[in-house]
């Protein structure tokens, strides 16, 4: 859906930030409650000045599908002095804005803009908490970036890559009750592969189960060998009692022999 601000072109009334803010409010509830158009199935498109009411609009839609800037600004202030530091009055902040938004944004920007210095487009793009591949268009200006082959041809890329992406869910209680959604980029997706190897930890507890199972055993066995000594022991403990008690007979039987001999003569 394409319209006009307030103030321009077919539109009445008069421009103003809080105004162009009102105006792609209204546009917006016109998809959804008019045409039934889901919030995950928008993407805002801001060129220029326009940069500033869609990151107002992206910074309150969480379920946003993304977020295309064209030639972007940093704020109103910015584009006529590089100030560092946001003013209370200035207009369009979208350097503060930018980090709040949580969908995709793709940057487009001319490296030749006569109108809004390149720099803002990259500052803007490295802000990003969702960066996706920009478009730097080398010798492009504020108002001829759509002639050049590139800009379709990336524009493409950004609308496909973002189809294949699962609309984002409602709310964070959503996403811990949820299936998790697929990886958006490298870092994500290499976060997620360390796990296999807590499984493969889990996997190995049985053989620690084995080994303890194994050391039980061992243990019986040393038991029973030393129970088995013990009745050695005792035994021939026995024996030796046995073979003393014989010593000690024979002697007794060789005394009373020696008494019978003695009565015999007598």
């Amino acid at each position: 859906m394409r319209y006009d601000y307030s103030g321009y072109g077919q539109s009445s009334g008069k421009p103003s930030e809080q105004d162009t803010y009102a105006d792609i409010e209204a546009a917006f509830k016109c998809l959804e409650e008019t045409y039934g158009v889901k919030e995950e199935d928008i993407i805002l498109y801001g060129q220029s000045l326009g940069s500033g009411p869609a990151l107002e609009l992206a910074t309150r839609l969480p379920e946003l599908r993304a977020v295309i800037l064209h030639s972007p600004i940093l704020s109103g202030l910015r584009v006529m002095h590089p100030i560092k530091k946001t003013f209370w009055f200035d207009i369009y902040k979208n350097i503060d804005k930018i980090p709040l938004v949580n969908c995709p944004v793709l940057v487009i920007h001319g490296t030749e803009d006569e109108v809004v210095n390149f720099s803002h487009g990259k500052q803007l793009w490295e802000l990003c908490k969702e960066k996706y591949e920009p478009l730097w268009l080398k010798g492009g200006n504020h108002c001829n970036l759509e002639l050049y082959p590139e800009y379709l041809k990336h524009l493409k890329k950004f609308i496909c890559a973002i189809e294949k992406l699962q609309p984002r869910l409602r709310n964070v209680s959503a996403q811990s009750t949820d299936q998790p959604e697929q990886p958006l980029n490298t870092a994500e997706h290499n976060a997620e592969k360390p796990r296999p190897s807590t499984d493969h930890k889990e996997k190995a507890r049985p053989s620690i189960g084995h080994r303890e199972k194994s050391r039980l055993s061992t243990d019986s066995r040393e038991k029973a060998r030393a129970s088995t000594d013990r009745r050695e022991r005792a035994r021939k403990s026995i024996d030796r009692m046995g073979k003393a008690r014989n010593s000690t007979d024979q002697p007794e039987k060789a005394r009373n022999s020696f008494d019978r001999s003695i009565q015999l003569k007598a």
